[in-house]
């Protein structure tokens, strides 16, 4: 990992040079569903970081050319009073892939380790038991042949400002900023320290975390999808030529004449 003078000298990405190395990339996970599919393939793909760390944008450009049937993404709200009486993780793993399915969690199980425990949504024997368990219910996940890969967003403190204050300016990107994201900036050392309690506890051989530099959002999304790409070997699979048969043209009939009439939305572009 280069010095913190090297990341700051580097310069922001090309729009030009991202988008081709993007398309490159989205090429590949391409062929990854393919192999995922074609082996069976069940994995989970964990996605943690600060808020305005570029989770969801990173997401996006893994799943914008691949079929959500093959990667899921799961983003789930607070929990119901009922999820509350459950066993902690149960509602995540309702949502675990079967074969052929790789699920992304934008946020998960790590809640509890970070923003449950910080806000005071859970009490500290809670947030301990978690940290002690949790290592034990992954290498469950493990054992039973679910690939479980671990992305941690690491933005630094001027950038999450910098990220923050433009969307206070921008009308399309307010929705983003909610009470409780004002609270996280606020609370920038507590969620350090969680954050490190949390890799501290769960950085394990079987389950690692990766942690992805995320101030430049371009170079982020590229190196987390070439680490998705390198972390699952995949091969080619060999497809049919794809021919288009000839139209029947035994029963043909004018078919645009019966929507005549009818409410068309109006050609305004």
């Amino acid at each position: 990992m280069g010095s913190k003078e090297d990341r700051n000298s580097k310069s922001r990405l090309k729009r030009k040079q991202y988008e081709k190395e993007l398309s490159r990339l989205q090429a590949e996970l391409c062929k990854l569903q393919d192999w995922i599919k074609y082996k069976g393939l069940r994995v989970i793909l964990v996605f943690e970081g600060r808020d305005a760390a570029g989770k969801g944008g990173t997401i996006r450009a893994i799943t914008e050319r691949v079929s959500p049937r093959v990667f899921r993404v799961v983003a789930l709200p607070a929990p119901s009073d009922r999820e509350k009486s459950q066993m902690y993780v149960q509602r995540y793993m309702q949502h675990f892939p079967a074969a052929g399915e790789i699920v992304i969690f934008d946020r998960s199980w790590y809640n509890r380790a970070g923003v449950e425990y910080v806000m005071g949504f859970c009490s500290d024997e809670q947030h301990r038991r978690f940290l002690e368990l949790c290592p034990i219910v992954e290498k469950y996940i493990v054992d039973a042949g679910i690939i479980l890969i671990k992305c941690w967003m690491e933005v630094g403190m001027k950038e999450q400002q910098r990220r923050f204050e433009a969307r206070i300016k921008d009308p399309v990107r307010q929705w983003k900023l909610s009470p409780m994201d004002l609270e996280s900036f606020r609370r920038w050392y507590e969620y350090s320290r969680a954050r490190d309690q949390m890799l501290k506890a769960t950085d394990s051989k079987y389950a690692p975390w990766y942690i992805v530099r995320s101030d430049d959002k371009k170079r982020a999304r590229l190196n987390c999808i070439s680490h998705l790409l390198s972390t699952i070997p995949y091969g080619k699979i060999p497809h049919d030529k794809v021919k288009l048969p000839k139209r029947k043209t035994k029963d043909s009939y004018d078919d645009q004449a019966p929507l005549s009439g009818r409410h068309f939305v109006a050609e305004k572009f």
